[in-house]
C-alpha cells in the first residue's frame, strides 16, 4: 500500500463552521494515517473569475489554489446546495480551472450536503466531469437533510449517514491508493 497521499479538501460553503466542514473534519479524523489533508475554506478570499486574466496575470491566490489541486493525490468537494445549484464561490473557483488541466485525470470525491441537495449534486459532477476529474458513483455522496445528522460539535448523529460516509470513505480510498 502507498504512503503519503495528499488530499486537498475544498469545502464549498461560505458558511463559517458549516456541516460540510463538519464532514471533512469527521472524515478526516477517521481516514487513514496515510492521507495527509489540507482543508481549504477560503473561497470568499479568491477574486470574482475574470477570463481575461485566467492564462495570463493570474492572481497569486487563483496561482496557489490552481497549484494545491495539481499537488493533491485527490481532491474532495463538500458542499451544500444553495437555491438548486453549487455555492457562487465554489462556482468561482471552479471557473478559474476551466482554461487549465488541474483537474484532468485527477481523482476526486464529490459530497453535497444539504438540505435537498439534489440538482447542485447534478451540476457539481457535470462541472468536474467537464473538468476531466475522475469519480465513481460510490465516490460521490448525497446527505438529505444534514442539519438533523451533524450537531454543532461535528459529531454524526445519524446511523445511516455514519455508515454511508465510512462506505464512501473506504471508496474513495480505493480509488486514491
Amino acid at each position: 500500500m502507498s504512503t503519503g497521499k495528499n488530499i486537498f479538501a475544498i469545502i464549498g460553503s461560505a458558511s463559517r463552521n458549516s456541516s460540510n466542514l463538519k464532514i471533512v473534519r469527521h472524515l478526516e479524523a477517521a481516514s487513514p494515517e496515510h492521507f495527509n489533508w489540507t482543508v481549504f475554506d477560503d473561497l470568499h478570499e479568491l477574486p470574482h473569475f475574470d477570463p481575461e486574466r485566467t492564462d495570463s496575470n493570474v492572481p497569486v491566490e487563483i496561482e496557489n489554489f490552481r497549484m494545491a489541486i495539481q499537488q493533491a493525490d485527490a481532491v474532495l468537494i463538500c458542499t451544500p446546495e444553495y437555491i438548486f445549484s453549487i455555492p457562487a464561490g465554489l462556482k468561482n473557483a471552479l471557473e478559474w480551472c476551466v482554461s487549465t488541466v488541474v483537474f484532468s485525470e485527477k481523482t476526486v470525491g464529490l459530497i453535497t450536503a444539504s438540505a435537498n441537495g439534489i440538482k447542485g449534486q447534478e451540476e457539481l459532477q457535470l462541472i468536474l466531469r467537464t473538468l476531466g476529474a475522475v469519480f465513481t458513483e460510490a465516490t460521490t455522496l448525497l446527505i438529505q437533510g444534514v442539519k438533523g445528522k451533524v450537531d454543532p460539535e461535528g459529531n454524526i448523529t445519524h446511523a445511516g449517514t455514519e455508515k454511508e460516509l465510512t462506505d464512501f470513505m473506504e471508496a474513495f480510498e480505493r480509488v486514491v491508493i
